[in-house]
């Protein structure tokens, strides 16, 4: 490695032609912690002591924990490729100096398509017919096309709570389905649905929003029962938003049509859980962002912003600007 050339310790998957640009400004040590087996994520000590191992003074980090110690250590940069550099201690890198950069809406497009994949699994009844054709019980009291008659989604109303990255890139392809799509978000002007309003009105609700204090539970046994009965919830985004128990009890008396979720809380649910018996409900392991697109898109961004941090410019995505003042 050259004397007078940074040292990147890259620890999140990379890829794209950003990775060749990165090459070009810093020497790069990368070992991604989904490249092992089992997943490997370095603790605040273990990660300090990979940074002194290797000299880096840049930190590019996905799941990898940058508290305490790490943020002791000369750094002149730390990118972290998630959307919300959670992985950072953010306030503790300000009182230290360090940016932090990151990759808002990374992912977008691919919790979007999530997002599409999980209604229409859900509403023409996927899961359980590819289970019929693999048990080879298609034809017995009912033939197939009874069992799995569904209402087109097209003409329907989608209701989406908050219109961020996400939100948006689902709203055009919702609407691209032939769907007429609203949205609740106080913090856009073109999302002005209260959220009681957009669940009467909607037939699907998907949510968009970011797991904070005011959006924790948000959804619970309140707001399915203001749902239109036989009515479709869909969650790309975090199991926090709603009440597991609450949408249980919707889903069990009938008033919801069904269910499609990508995340529960601690990733699995346990043994028995009424959730894992309902056919109405399509369940997926928070796959939503696992995209390479992702990863290509996150590259391009942290790179970019790692290079003008570099040359002494304004990041584009920096989660504590004051550091620059």
């Amino acid at each position: 490695m050259g004397d007078d050339r940074p040292i990147a310790l890259v620890t999140a998957p990379l890829r794209g032609p950003a990775l060749e640009r990165l090459h070009d400004l810093v020497d790069v040590v990368i070992d991604p912690w989904i490249d092992h087996t089992p997943i490997r994520l370095l603790g605040p000590e273990e990660l300090a002591a990979e940074i002194q191992r290797t000299g880096a003074t840049v930190l590019i980090c996905e799941a990898d924990f940058c508290f305490g110690p790490v943020l002791d250590l000369p750094l002149r940069v730390i990118a972290s490729t998630r959307g919300d550099p959670t992985n950072v201690d953010v306030d503790a890198a300000t009182a230290a100096g360090i940016p932090v950069v990151h990759a808002p809406g990374r992912n977008a497009d691919a919790v979007a398509e999530m997002t599409v994949a999980l209604l229409l699994a859900v509403t023409r009844h996927i899961v359980p017919a590819d289970r019929d054709m693999r048990l080879r019980t298609v034809f017995g009291e009912t033939l197939p096309y009874q069992r799995y008659r569904a209402w087109q989604v097209a003409g329907r109303t989608a209701g989406l709570v908050g219109l961020g990255a996400v939100g948006r890139a689902a709203k055009w392809r919702l609407e691209g389905l032939g769907l007429r799509v609203i949205a609740s978000d106080p913090y856009a002007d073109d999302a002005p649905f209260g959220l009681d309003e957009l669940l009467a009105g909607s037939d699907i609700v998907s949510m968009h929003a970011a797991v904070g204090p005011g959006t924790v539970a948000m959804i619970g046994a309140d707001q399915f029962s203001a749902m239109r009965p036989g009515a479709v919830y869909v969650n790309s985004a975090r199991a926090g938003l709603h009440d597991v128990d609450a949408l249980v009890q919707a889903l069990e008396s009938g008033h919801l049509g069904g269910a499609a979720l990508d995340h529960v809380d601690g990733e699995v649910l346990p043994e028995g859980h009424p959730l894992l018996g309902m056919d109405n409900v399509v369940l997926t392991p928070h796959i939503g962002g696992a995209t390479y697109d992702t990863e290509a898109n996150h590259t391009a961004m942290v790179v970019a912003d790692v290079e003008r941090v570099l040359a002494g410019e304004r990041p584009e995505h920096i989660a504590n600007p004051e550091v620059l003042s």
